[in-house]
Parts: structure tokens; sequence; C-alpha cells
């Protein structure tokens, strides 16, 4: 098996491509280096701490620390997502809504895999 075949990380694959995108198309040339480039790179963390958290699965607190890690950055990109709606630097209601939503679903999805994985490694002691 492979990283490549979590929902997770196809979650956040698909996440960070789509919010690159917004952040070089939809907002102001003045946001592309200040907001822009902290939402991309919060957004493609969160796909780079699955991966490297997978890649550490043998060890099973490292695997749920970066699986922390990667919850964290999905929480930092919700907050960067809102901070450009509220000063109406992003204008585009569906793609904010969108974008919203489908973090919030990587959210809850990142903790109950992250649950599952410290259950997992509490039955195994």
């Amino acid at each position: 098996m492979s990283y490549r075949n979590l929902e997770i990380w196809k979650l956040a694959r698909d996440l960070s491509k789509d919010v690159h995108q917004m952040s070089l198309t939809m907002l102001p040339k003045f946001e592309l280096y200040e907001q822009g480039s902290q939402i991309r790179r919060s957004c493609k963390s969160i796909r780079a701490n699955i991966v490297e958290g997978y890649g550490r699965r043998g060890y099973k607190q490292e695997f749920i620390r970066f699986l922390t890690f990667a919850l964290g950055s999905c929480d930092e990109t919700t907050d960067h997502l809102e901070c450009l709606w509220e000063c109406e630097s992003l204008k585009d209601q569906a793609i904010y809504q969108d974008l919203h939503d489908r973090l919030q679903l990587l959210g809850k999805k990142l903790n109950l895999f992250r649950q599952a994985v410290i259950e997992g490694h509490r039955s195994e002691k």
C-alpha cells in the first residue's frame, strides 16, 4: 500500500491544487506574496505531513505526530481562507464555500484517521 491510496491524501492533493490555482488567479496582485503565499504553503503542508507520517508509520508515535501536524495545517489553511474572505480579497462566494467545505471535510477525516491510528497503537501495547 502507498500513501497515494489514502483518501485523506487524495483530498489534500486535490485541495492543494485548487487552493494554489485560486490564489494565483482570483486574488489581487498584492495578496500573491502575502496571504496567497501563506495559504499555498499551509495547504501543501497538509499533504506533505500525511506523506512524511506515512513514511514513518513503522513508528506509530511519529505517524500520529505528523498526522497532528497535518490537522494543524488544515486548520491554518481554513483560517487563511476565512481571512481572505473576510478582508474581501477573495470575492467569489462559491469558490470560498467549496474550499471551506472541503477543508472541513478533510479536517474531520484527518481527525478520524488519526484517532484510528491512536487506537491501533493502544491495542498493540
